[in-house]
């Protein structure tokens, strides 16, 4: 068990690019933390229409998406995105874990879902599955 949490938590994504979609500090914070020992390279964005600007302008093989944003939803975002690349994984992330929100997520084009607070161990898991193919 101990040996799967470890692998788990110890990621070289040097060669991967992860847009993180997010507008509270202290979570950004949690996810620089989080991130920086896997050597990804991590494109930040405060809003929804910067994350759909970015990830037109970027290579980006996943996105981290809050949903509760400023300016563009991360709904609206997803659909956008989707457009661009149907097949770029996109993982939502919220605090709001009302009955319904997985399903309004993955309606949108969400290929995930974690609720907030996110654990490290669960994030890791998750972005293992799509950025280790």
């Amino acid at each position: 068990m101990s040996e799967n949490i470890s692998s788990s938590l110890n990621q070289n994504w040097g060669d991967k690019v992860i847009l993180v979609v997010e507008d509270v500090d202290t979570n950004k914070i949690f996810f620089d933390a989080a991130l920086r020992k896997t050597n990804a390279k991590i494109l930040w964005a405060k809003d929804g229409q910067e994350a759909v600007d970015m990830y037109k302008e970027n290579d980006i093989d996943l996105v981290l998406m809050d949903l509760q944003l400023p300016i563009m939803d991360g709904y609206t975002a997803t659909r956008e995105i989707k457009k661009v690349d149907e097949n770029v994984p996109i993982i939502a992330q919220t605090a709001h874990v009302m009955s319904g929100e997985r399903e309004k997520c993955l309606e949108a084009g969400c290929d995930d879902y974690l609720a907030k607070p996110i654990r490290l161990q669960i994030l890791m898991e998750t972005l293992s599955k799509y950025l280790n193919k």
